[in-house]
């Protein structure tokens, strides 16, 4: 078959037809392929930004080029994102509209120091401002630190001194002098301490003290804790003299060991109310039962001494008593005592403390903390040590010297010397005595512990077997605990506070009244000795309303009284909120006089000593109180009248 072209199509118009075509044809490839160029790059750098992370860029294409939008949290953020972009297409197509985020200028830093001191020195670290006086606050802890080290970790930044900062850092290292083991963190108007003491007699007199002298608008925490000490030597020294039978020091290792060898010492002869140390550090768990036998082998005896430094002990009989007995009683002690012991008995002669013609050392500690050294020392050297520990322990100025200089001293003269001036230290006033045989403390105290704690001084020097005599006595008026209040004297001055003006309410609220302002800041000042003692704070209502309503109102209207009370900087982690509603009227509530003695708050102690006097008992009995018009017990269901409470 043949083709034929139309008869009104020129033969001459079939090339340029041709190429028409074929330029249509190449246009529309072209663009479709620019399109097509533009779509998958667009959605290759998108698909990559969103797997590194970049989420926050935007992708868009025009022809070739491939634009990156949007705002990048830092610069580094926006490089990266142009990088992983530039692994996708090339870099001479990609353009740059990204933003980089405005940041906000730098906050001041956190200024914070942390003191520690222990027995190995201070440690100072942290962060504080440069225009602190660091070079005195250095200066004043080296000083502190005496002979251990001063190690100084302390950073600075050139920034503006924040409020409370300088009060702050004042008031800790005022109260570092009187913590040697504690942490010490300080921040702009904010102390925390954390200390350990060695009883909680001198725990409470630190916290108390504290308390008392932090500066107003200062807020302090404090965690000081008392737990047993360790006694190193485990000492207890008992004797039976002229004037009766006592303790120079008792310690024991546990609560039970102790009534033990108390009931023993009362057995002996011991009057006074006498207490042991209770610690750790007993060398033996048969420690109860060797002093037990040792001191009825004093008893027997009638008159002598027993000393115990750890796994020692020395028996010295007193000089009238007969040889036999001396033999049966020591017969006696050394074949029942624990194999762990070593015991060592001997008689003393009489006129065995020697007469004043005896080469001596004396010092003489004042009320003033003035000391008076006198007497014998072997040479010059032994004269500039012991007055310089003297001077260490009593301060420099507060030493006197006027000893003579003697080579005929006996030997272990200056160690005796040394140990006596240590004993000397733990008394308020007093004197010490070293003789050639023996040693002589003699003295008052604020402390019931002090003649424990010399005992243990003198045997960890001595031995067991060092004849010494310890006649300490201790004064209330020098112990700082002694004033302090006991949890149930703490309560009556609260209810002498509250009785003088109660705290009041705002009607069917927990809403303290503006006049309620005076009797809670008696009671925060009361509060400053008293905080360490766990107590209740009850809320009482009337009989109006419905007894749930009341309960719930009660127990907030107490747990107002504790948030008003660590708004005047009151510890309250030994208070405890309780609601009664309604359940302990002390008023028949059938008059608006009754029913507002019955809307109350009231303290009470929660430790047991107190219990037994303001217990749960006494209160439940006041639960059902009857009224004197028709002498039954109220009905549970009464009108919702919210009037009063």
């Amino acid at each position: 078959m043949k083709l034929e072209l139309p008869k009104y199509f020129p033969p001459n118009a079939i090339g340029p037809a041709v190429f028409v075509g074929t330029g249509l044809l190449c246009l529309i490839l072209s663009i479709w392929t620019a399109h097509a160029i533009e779509r998958f790059s667009k959605l290759g750098v998108r698909r990559a930004l969103a797997e590194a992370g970049h989420s926050w860029a935007e992708v868009e294409a025009d022809g070739l080029q491939v634009i990156v939008t949007g705002t990048a949290p830092t610069e580094a953020m926006r490089f990266r994102a142009l990088s992983v972009a530039g692994n996708v297409v090339d870099s001479a197509r990609l353009r740059d509209a990204m933003q980089v985020a405005d940041h906000a200028p730098l906050n001041d830093p956190e200024f914070k120091m942390e003191i520690l001191r222990n027995d190995d020195g201070i440690s100072l670290i942290g962060l504080a401002p440069t225009a602190m006086d660091r070079d005195q606050l250095l200066a004043n802890l080296d000083a502190l630190a005496e002979d251990d080290q001063l190690t100084n970790m302390l950073e600075s930044a050139d920034h503006a001194v924040p409020p409370g900062w300088d009060s702050a850092v004042a008031f800790a290292e005022s109260a570092l002098k009187s913590l040697p083991r504690s942490k010490i963190s300080v921040t702009p108007g904010m102390v925390k301490v954390t200390a350990i003491t060695d009883s909680p007699e001198q725990k409470l007199a630190l916290e108390t003290r504290l308390r008392r002298d932090a500066p107003k608008g200062l807020a302090l925490m404090l965690d000081i804790s008392a737990p047993r000490p360790v006694i190193a030597p485990f000492t207890l020294r008992f004797l039976i003299d002229q004037d009766g039978a006592r303790f120079d020091a008792c310690s024991a290792d546990s609560d039970k060991a102790g009534s033990r060898i108390l009931a023993a010492a009362a057995a002996a002869g011991v009057s006074d109310k006498a207490t042991c140390t209770v610690g750790l550090g007993v060398p033996t768990p048969e420690w109860a039962d060797a002093v037990v036998m040792a001191l009825g082998a004093v008893e027997k005896l009638g008159s002598g001494s027993i000393t115990f430094s750890d796994a020692d002990i020395a028996l010295m009989a007193g000089p009238d008593v007969a040889q036999a007995d001396f033999d049966d009683v020591v017969g006696e002690l050394e074949s029942n005592l624990p194999e762990v012991f070593s015991l060592k008995a001997s008689q003393a002669a009489a006129g065995d403390l020697g007469g004043s013609d005896q080469m001596e050392f004396v010092a003489r500690l004042s009320k003033d903390g003035k000391v008076d050294l006198s007497g014998r020392l072997r040479d010059e050297l032994t004269r500039e040590a012991v007055e310089s520990y003297a001077r260490a322990r009593f301060g420099t100025d507060a030493v006197h010297t006027a000893t003579r200089l003697d080579e005929g001293v006996p030997d272990g003269w200056p160690m005796r010397v040394l140990v006596a001036l240590a004993a000397l230290s733990e008394l308020d006033s007093g004197a010490v005595t070293v003789r050639a045989g023996t040693l002589k403390v003699v003295g008052k105290t604020g402390s019931k512990e002090t003649s424990a704690v010399i005992a243990r001084i003198l045997s960890a020097k001595l031995g067991a077997n060092g004849k010494y005599d310890i006649v300490v006595t201790y004064e209330e008026s020098l112990d700082q605990t002694a004033a302090l209040p006991s949890d149930k004297e703490c309560v009556d001055r609260i209810s002498a506070a509250t009785a003088a003006q109660k705290i009041t309410f705002e009607p069917g609220k927990a809403v303290l009244r503006p006049e309620a302002k005076v009797t809670i800041d008696k009671i925060a000042e009361i509060m400053k000795l008293c905080s360490d003692y766990p107590m209740e704070i009850g809320g009482h209502t009337d009989s109006q309303g419905g007894e749930e309503m009341n309960l719930s109102l009660s127990e907030q209207r107490a747990r107002a009284v504790i948030v008003a009370l660590q708004s005047r900087r009151i510890l309250t982690g030994n208070l405890t909120a309780r609601g009664y509603g309604e359940t302990q009227p002390i008023m028949a509530n059938d008059t608006e006089k009754n029913r507002e003695t019955n809307r109350r708050i009231e303290f009470r102690p929660l430790n047991p000593s107190s219990a037994a006097e303001t217990g749960d008992e006494a209160a439940a009995s006041a639960i059902n109180v009857q009224t004197p018009d028709d002498n039954t017990v109220r009905p549970k269901k009464k009108p919702a009248n919210l009037a009063g409470n």
